[in-house]
């Protein structure tokens, strides 16, 4: 079995677990997976595998990725992975965090997760500042041109990456917005190598951020963590200046969730 799996082994799984089962896994692996990978993990006959993961298709859990051949989350459990992580006991103790990087910083700070058209805000505590720049919970960011989008973009393998960024032209938002391809997977690469990325009023005029990953327990991206300001307040040189309590909150966040490196 892959390292993290806990479900025991065909013979043993019970029928209506199955299909839990395989969730488990695709969530797991975070990548789009084919049915071939799924009866090695779990041991399960090919004609399960693929009545499961047709079930799952037909329900909203999974999706057909891009090739046609291979299953990644669906809607419905994208969904279900946001409403665990808005539960109420969580998501007190993730707003105390998020409270007070907030009150340090003096700024509004964010907390989103990816989805497939863009970043979603899934937390928020605003400056007291009269000046403020208003992104409500929920609101969707584009990826190509937003702090925690970048961030986002820059953990992706190079050829999901490619892929997210030839699919359709990159909008031009402002004057600042990178819309090649090619610039922008240079400003992906140092990214990675930093640790953070910015967003110097790409996505909206007179508006600057800067954002930090949170992993899970394997060290992939779960969400962002950011800081946005009017550049008439803060420059993006002068946010830089918050990186490291962003980083000490992110990896409170991370250890929250399990990672317990919070790294």
């Amino acid at each position: 079995m892959p390292n993290g799996a806990t479900h025991s082994t065909s013979g043993q799984l019970p029928t209506n677990l199955r299909l839990l089962v395989v969730l488990e896994e695709v969530a797991r692996l975070g990548v789009a997976v084919r049915p071939v990978q799924l009866i090695e993990a779990l041991g399960l006959p090919k004609p399960t595998v693929h009545r499961l993961l047709q079930t799952a298709e037909a329900e909203g859990f999974l999706q057909r990725d891009l090739d046609g051949a291979s299953y990644g989350p669906g809607p419905r459990l994208r969904a279900l992975a946001v409403n665990t992580v808005s539960s109420e006991h969580l998501r007190t103790a993730r707003l105390a965090i998020l409270k007070g990087v907030a009150e340090e910083i003096g700024e509004t700070c964010n907390l989103a997760t990816p989805d497939r058209e863009g970043m979603t805000y899934l937390d928020r505590v605003e400056t007291k500042w009269p000046l403020r720049i208003q992104l409500p919970v929920g609101t969707q960011v584009p990826f190509h041109c937003t702090a925690s989008g970048k961030m986002y973009l820059s953990s992706l393998r190079t050829p999901t990456l490619v892929g997210v960024l030839n699919a359709s032209p990159l909008e031009r938002k402002t004057e600042k917005t990178i819309t090649s391809p090619e610039l922008l997977r240079e400003e992906l690469r140092e990214t990675r190598k930093r640790g953070y990325s910015t967003d110097n009023e790409e996505f909206m005029t007179g508006m600057a951020a800067l954002a930090v990953p949170i992993l899970d327990q394997q060290s992939r991206l779960m969400a962002t963590l950011s800081v946005h300001a009017p550049v008439q307040r803060q420059t993006l040189d002068r946010i830089l200046g918050f990186l490291e309590p962003l980083q000490i909150a992110a990896g409170k966040l991370s250890q929250l969730y399990g990672n317990e490196t919070g790294e």
